[in-house]
């Protein structure tokens, strides 16, 4: 899928100051990213607190994004969880007609062997109407979904066309790289390790970053992809500093922070997360004014 190559931005969900969620500040946020040469958008991923959004308030995240995208550009699904047959029934009743694919991440707490992974994975894109990304994220899943598990769902089923892998493991990823089949996508879900693993042969990112520096990451990934690794390495080492800082007291609290540097909306967010402490947001601020 052509669609998936270069960089998606895993969307926030902005909230108002009473924590109800800010329609205005997320057209903003989308309009943002297509503006500066995102190349897809993925809604309701982990980093868009999706554990703490009421069905109502999916929807409404959903049609927001869908409505400002306006078709501009591919949009990404977030249809994960630790509850297999839950999501078998959501991708059995939703409307996927505005999405290229879903993104679903591995199950997390309940600790599956990797037999119960693949056997998860398998049901899902048996289920699916449209291609499925697999998401590795060991750090929030207390899971790691091994190269050779990937690679058994990505040569068994061809409606698994890509996996965003956030193991922070630059040998996993380049494993990945070089046993995948013709056609399968690797996609960095880890921000710092990103051009690495694009230049090694990944496709892209899925980038929290990404969101709150489109311009110059997106570009970072393009010269990346075009084997321009010098003029590339300038960019990653313009970022690298921020990528640290919004990862250091949680996510999205940190990427939250630069969008209200931005005047794009607030720094809220919902419990249990609570906002950066006031150094971490001093020196956000500062970097994101200096880079703008």
């Amino acid at each position: 899928m052509q669609s998936l190559i270069g960089t998606g931005v895993a969307l926030v969900t902005p909230f108002k100051k009473d924590f109800s969620v800010d329609v205005e500040a997320l057209n903003r946020i989308v309009n943002f990213q297509i503006e500066n040469g995102i190349d897809y958008l993925v809604v309701l991923g982990t980093t868009a607190e999706n554990a703490t959004l009421s069905q109502e308030e999916k929807e409404l995240v959903i049609q927001t994004v869908v409505k400002a995208n306006a078709k501009r550009l591919p949009l990404v699904l977030g249809v994960g969880g630790n509850n297999t047959r839950e999501i078998l029934q959501e991708l059995k009743t939703r409307d996927f007609s505005d999405f290229v694919a879903i993104l679903s991440v591995s199950p997390y707490y309940n600790k599956p062997t990797q037999e119960g992974i693949y056997q998860h994975f398998k049901a899902i894109a048996e289920a699916s109407p449209i291609p499925v990304i697999l998401y590795n994220v060991p750090g929030r899943t207390a899971n790691n979904m091994l190269p050779s598990t990937v690679l058994r769902l990505a040569n068994d089923f061809k409606n698994i066309v890509a996996i965003k892998e956030a193991a922070g493991d630059i040998v996993q990823a380049m494993k990945l790289i070089q046993g995948k089949p013709d056609g399968f996508h690797v996609i960095s879900g880890d921000d710092m390790i990103t051009l690495p693993m694009v230049l090694a042969g990944g496709s892209g990112v899925i980038s929290v970053i990404g969101e709150g520096f489109p311009r110059q990451f997106s570009d970072m990934v393009r010269l990346g992809l075009e084997r321009k690794a010098d003029e590339a390495y300038k960019l990653h080492y313009l970022l690298a500093e921020a990528i640290d800082m919004i990862f250091e007291q949680g996510n999205p609290a940190g990427i939250k922070e630069v969008f209200k540097t931005l005047g794009f909306s607030e720094n809220t967010v919902r419990l249990p997360l609570v906002n950066v402490n006031e150094d971490l947001a001093k020196r956000l601020s500062d970097f994101t004014k200096k880079l703008n």
